[in-house]
């Protein structure tokens, strides 16, 4: 081969290396819309995956997994899913995760709309998860049902930490919202364990409900918090509601902190509530 050949060659590849080097990476058939909450005028990105099968199946509709703390779950959930749901191990759903108010530090955002009740003690606004429902109610679920072909029977509801405070107040005080919930490591600890003296309501339709926390989440292990005992607590408060419709599931992740705990929350979980192995399939 002519060493001028050689050359071009070399140099056409390292142009295509340098091409595809730079070249920005997407999560696929997903696109992020801004919903705005008509009460405050906030917006809040939302971030929506489709699954591989959605343009395939046009008569089908699919389950919704509804997400909050978008910025970190959503590329987490979307990419621990793939295989499960490719391969038919687990029911192919539509991923729907909430991002934080646009404009508003992650931290405040989460703050103000995780929370049940108002906390004296925090500099930050607390208290507004009764809005934030009414949000997912009015806003986000007409949304994603008009829009895309998304069952409003079979709905997902995937939290952690406050995220988790904020699913274990939707399930306590409005628990048909959702038909499954993946609560993970609960922030039952805020304003001295008030989710646990707000009025309960026992659903009227049957529910899953799969709370995880990982065994290191404990202020023996460095946390500010025991997360175990929260977990604990909000299972014996479930319980105690002795209701036929709630099918529960608790779990400890073996050698987990909170900051590790998520990723086995939501694949554990969702395979508990939506792996082929659990479910009848929604046509």
């Amino acid at each position: 081969m002519p060493l001028i050949l050689k050359f071009l060659l070399l140099l056409s590849a390292l142009i295509c290396f340098k091409l595809s080097a730079n070249t920005p990476y997407s999560i696929p058939r997903s696109n992020v819309v801004e919903l705005i909450e008509p009460v405050s005028e906030r917006a809040y990105p939302v971030y929506i995956q489709l699954p591989k099968s959605y343009q395939k199946q046009p008569n089908k509709t699919y389950p919704v997994i509804y997400v909050t703390d978008a910025p970190y779950t959503f590329p987490i959930v979307a990419g621990a899913t793939r295989f499960p749901m490719n391969s038919g191990k687990m029911q192919q759903a539509i991923i729907v995760a909430i991002g934080y108010e646009k404009g508003s530090a992650g931290s405040n955002s989460r703050i103000r709309d995780y929370t049940p009740t108002f906390a004296k003690d925090w500099k930050k606004q607390t208290g507004n998860a009764k809005g934030h429902i009414q949000f997912l109610q009015s806003t986000v679920f007409p949304f994603i049902e008009k829009n895309y072909r998304a069952s409003n029977l079979q709905r997902t509801y995937m939290g952690h930490s406050l995220g988790g405070l904020f699913g274990a107040t939707i399930l306590l005080t409005t628990p048909d919202l959702f038909s499954n919930y993946i609560i993970g490591s609960p922030s039952v600890w805020f304003d001295n364990n008030a989710l646990l003296a707000l009025k309960v309501n026992k659903p009227k339709l049957p529910i899953r409900v799969y709370i995880s926390v990982g065994s290191m989440e404990t202020s023996a292990f460095g946390e500010g918090q025991n997360m175990v005992e929260g977990a604990k607590q909000l299972t014996q408060k479930i319980n105690a509601l002795e209701s036929d419709n709630i099918e529960l599931k608790s779990v400890v992740i073996d050698g987990a902190n909170h900051a590790t705990a998520f990723p086995t929350t939501a694949i554990q979980g969702l395979d508990w509530v939506l792996g082929k192995a659990k479910i009848n399939i929604i046509k």
